[in-house]
């Protein structure tokens, strides 16, 4: 009975709503300057259902084909008497051949370092093949994707531009669109999606911590973000992927949506994913950011600060996710941010401080800086002792572009 509702025509032009590109009339989520706020949704309202839930818009999909995941450990479908099943297990639970997973950066489980080689291997429960899309072999081979009809990319993002997995998306796009297969998107919220803020990508910085011009903090969801990469025509040679996307139900840019499995190692809660787009340029410094501790990416602190000016004190030590963080085994000095009220902004005082403040300025930024800020230009501005008002305001023409580009890949408004 199910199988023949799908071949209705009503269902068919369900899904192509669902799936299909078309220009948006929805309001932009505030700029970062206008210090907009995340909105709990009230009790009274529809519950959120993410689109791995949604198993009766995509198992039609899928039924005789031969599948492959791109995925890690948020890739999950929830139960309503709480808990979870992986994606893949409740694939195969509902007869649906997955013949192979692609896992991105920290792996398949999301175990792995940052920047930690990840192997090939099997999937110890399912016996899957798992393909590492890191290290050296970022984008499917098209040998990997043979004997695969249709891929899933199902991956929880916190909507920044250096979180490598919308990198990952763009080249499993790139790799399908060269093999003709289609890529079907699962829809996840974006934590930090009620906001853009940051400077634009200049094409000499593109990298794999950023690839596209956009900000720092991007305002789409994966779903949105992958038709922009399509109608930007980002993809190598001008090639179009064919994509389908499973949107969320009752989502909005204002949506609060906590987290209840860590997007990746060193971002353990919502105050580190929200503090992970001001913290992260830290990453391009000698300044730990709270790997090595409880409270990543909610601290930060270097032995070379002024101890006298920064009352907090660390010593990371190695942990999971971080075998080996920056200052290790020794004592730092900072700020605790653990209890900082949430932002809808990048909030630059931090970095200005600490290299304010910094024992050796020559040596504080790294090439790394660089390339996470996508410009030079934000370096030479703290150099030259520029306000963070200033900074910012040279953000907002670029801002402004991006957003009206942006307009017409959003699906939510």
């Amino acid at each position: 009975m199910f199988l023949h509702f799908f071949k209705n025509t009503f269902f068919i032009v369900a899904v192509t709503i669902v799936s299909c590109i078309s220009p948006s009339t929805h309001k932009s989520p505030s700029y970062a300057s206008a210090e907009a706020k995340t909105t709990p949704i009230p009790k009274k309202d529809k519950k959120l259902i993410l689109g791995a839930n949604q198993t009766e818009a995509y198992l039609p999909l899928l039924k005789g084909k031969k599948v492959g995941v791109v995925g890690n450990q948020t890739s999950v479908v929830f139960k309503e008497n709480r808990g979870y099943t992986h994606l893949i297990d409740s694939l195969i639970s509902l007869d649906i051949n997955v013949t192979k997973a692609f896992s991105p950066e920290h792996g398949f489980r999301g175990k792995a370092d940052a920047g930690e080689k990840v192997v090939d291997g099997l999937d110890p429960k399912t016996g899957v093949p798992i393909v590492s899309l890191y290290g050296n072999n970022k984008k499917p081979t098209q040998q990997q994707l043979d004997g695969i009809d249709i891929l899933i990319f199902d991956i929880q993002d916190v909507g920044v531009r250096f979180y490598t997995y919308i990198s990952t998306l763009h080249y499993v796009m790139e790799a399908a669109a060269e093999k003709n297969l289609t890529v079907l998107i699962l829809d996840r919220p974006n934590p930090n999606g009620h906001y853009i803020d940051g400077p634009i990508l200049e094409k000499k910085h593109q990298s794999f911590v950023g690839m596209h011009p956009i900000p720092i903090v991007h305002g789409m969801t994966i779903g949105e973000y992958a038709q922009m990469i399509n109608g930007e025509k980002w993809l190598a040679n001008n090639l179009t992927c064919d994509l389908m996307v499973i949107k969320m139900k009752n989502y909005t840019k204002q949506t609060s949506y906590s987290f209840p499995i860590k997007p990746s190692p060193n971002l353990p809660n919502d105050q580190a994913i929200n503090l992970y787009p001001s913290l992260c340029f830290f990453e391009g410094s000698p300044v730990n950011a709270g790997r090595g501790t409880a409270h990543q990416f909610q601290v930060f602190g270097s032995p070379g600060l002024d101890q006298n000016y920064f009352p907090y004190r660390y010593t990371p030590q190695a942990n999971d996710g971080s075998k080996h963080p920056k200052n290790e085994g020794k004592l730092c000095y900072g700020r605790d941010l653990t209890q900082e009220r949430q932002l809808s902004k990048i909030e630059l005082k931090w970095l200005l401080e600490a290299y304010q403040h910094s024992n050796n300025k020559e040596s504080f930024f790294t090439s790394f800086f660089s390339k996470l800020a996508g410009t030079e230009k934000l370096q030479q501005q703290i150099e030259q002792g520029w306000t963070a008002k200033k900074i910012r305001t040279s953000w907002q023409e670029g801002l402004e572009t991006y957003d009206t580009m942006r307009q017409a890949y959003l699906l939510y408004p």
